[in-house]
């Protein structure tokens, strides 16, 4: 039987880094991860101008290791996953990782130790494309130098780009894994350490018939939400494969203080590893549970925003009552029936009347104020807005004499009334158009809130007299902002 030959053209196998990495920055994340994969605790990357050159302390190789390094394709870390010394989870599986140091330079060298054993190998671009059908590097087998141990050192010269170091630092902190700590690596003599991001953080743990999902969401304060690198850092192997978003696309802004990463070592990568094989049905069920994880975490942000938009209700709703208060001591015939002490009780009106310190503004609970509530009605008189209260609503009162008025500021939804009063208690709508117009700016928060206050407070007085209450409401108004 007739046979045909099959032979592979040299130029091809110089292109494989050129195509597979097209950024060449990768070229130092793949030596590092070589490092990691050969027990090394230590990587040191100086870069100049004119070279880069990665050493490590690693277990080194061997004349057997060499021709493994150089195998193109190598099944070697697919079949043997852990590593020999520390039994890590080895990164690489392709053995075509060095070849993505042709994609910035001309010339790479290679120098190893292991044991008594010591080499260098050299690959000189365009020398190995001269030498015609001959496969073979340079090979040295200098002195073995105990001095030195065992370890491997890369040093890539002739450079087509130079590099940042800033740029690759962000590159090592995502895509290599500098959180175990038999590992450090070192950026011309500086630790490379990864950053602490502040916010509130979401752990979780998930399994799949794959394997476990597990990791951390990190939601940043407001001042902290950058658009730089969106979306959740998605790791193998303790190595960043790439961004996702999990359906954040439609949430807005708020994407903006998202942060994370998850790690699946389960999860099937692309021979470059900058991507998943997102048709296979460990990505489908890795993308379900973090789906499921993404609509937990808007949760918490909704609540984390409820509790910021609490705060400052809170502080303008405080506001507005100190005003209102004093207003009303300016103008007590204004006051509702039975508000004000009468001159000869706690010490007369101005004395009622004046704002009292910030502990004597009494915020209550929205129990204890629905107790009191449902006390001042009479028996089967309905009270659909207390029916209505959420956890979230903001409560306080005046206190004037021996009663007062309270406020409640709650989610009524956008069609419900802008305010309404009920008996001694006035409820204002959040979600109303109006609202939430003025929320954006404390003091005009806090003039909307002292508006819809005098205008029930007004409409309090008996008889009751629309022409006049809105004369009240106005001085009132005029009174509480004077000094303004």
């Amino acid at each position: 039987m007739k046979t045909l030959p099959i032979t592979v053209d040299k130029s091809h196998i110089i292109t494989i880094g050129e195509k597979l990495y097209t950024e060449s920055i990768e070229l130092i994340r793949e030596l590092v991860n070589n490092a990691y994969d050969a027990d090394a605790t230590e990587v040191k990357i100086t870069l100049t101008p004119e070279s880069i050159m990665v050493e490590d302390n690693g277990t080194g190789m061997d004349l057997e290791g060499l021709k493994q390094y150089f195998n193109i394709g190598s099944p070697e870390k697919r079949v043997h996953t852990r590593s020999t010394k520390l039994g890590r989870d080895r990164i690489g599986q392709f053995g075509i990782g060095k070849f993505a140091t042709l994609s910035a330079c001309e010339t790479f060298e290679v120098y190893t130790q292991c044991q008594n054993f010591a080499a260098k190998v050299t690959f000189d671009k365009k020398e190995w494309e001269k030498s015609g059908d001959s496969w073979y590097l340079p090979l040295e087998t200098p002195a073995y130098d105990p001095g030195h141990g065992n370890g491997t050192t890369v040093i890539l010269s002739k450079l087509k780009k130079q590099f940042d170091p800033n740029l690759v630092e962000q590159r090592i902190v995502e895509s290599c894994p500098i959180r175990d700590p038999q590992f450090k690596v070192y950026l011309n003599g500086i630790r490379v350490k990864a950053k602490y991001l502040p916010g509130r953080r979401v752990p979780f743990l998930e399994g799949t018939k794959f394997g476990p999902i597990h990791g951390e969401i990190i939601i940043l304060p407001d001042v902290k939400a950058t658009t730089e690198e969106l979306g959740i850092e998605c790791k193998v192997k303790q190595v960043t494969i790439k961004r996702e978003l999990f359906g954040m696309e439609s949430w807005g802004k708020e994407i903006a203080r998202i942060k994370g990463e998850v790690h699946a070592d389960f999860l099937p990568v692309s021979s470059s590893r900058t991507n998943f094989i997102l048709d296979s049905d460990e990505f489908k069920a890795f993308y379900e549970v973090m789906l499921k994880v993404m609509r937990d975490v808007k949760k918490q942000l909704g609540r984390l925003q409820e509790e910021k938009d609490n705060k400052s209700t809170r502080r303008a709703l405080r506001e507005a009552l100190h005003r209102v208060q004093n207003a009303l001591s300016m103008n007590p015939d204004f006051a509702p029936d039975g508000i004000l002490p009468i001159a000869d009780e706690a010490g007369g009106i101005g004395e009622a009347g004046a704002i009292k310190k910030k502990s004597e503004t009494k915020e209550e609970t929205i129990g204890e104020e629905l107790k009191k509530e449902k006390g001042r009605k009479k028996k089967g008189e309905k009270n659909p807005m207390v029916a209505q209260l959420t956890p979230n609503a903001v409560v306080q009162k005046l206190k004037m004499g021996k009663t007062g008025i309270t406020c409640c500021l709650d989610h009524f939804g956008p069609e419900g009334p802008e305010c309404v009063a009920e008996g001694t208690t006035i409820f204002i709508n959040r979600d109303h158009p109006l609202y939430e117009r003025q929320v954006k700016n404390m003091k005009s928060h806090t003039m909307h809130i002292a508006r819809l206050l005098t205008q029930e407070i007004s409409l309090m007085k008996s008889p009751p007299d629309p022409r006049k209450a809105f004369e009240r409401q106005s001085k009132l108004l005029k009174d509480a902002f004077a000094k303004d």
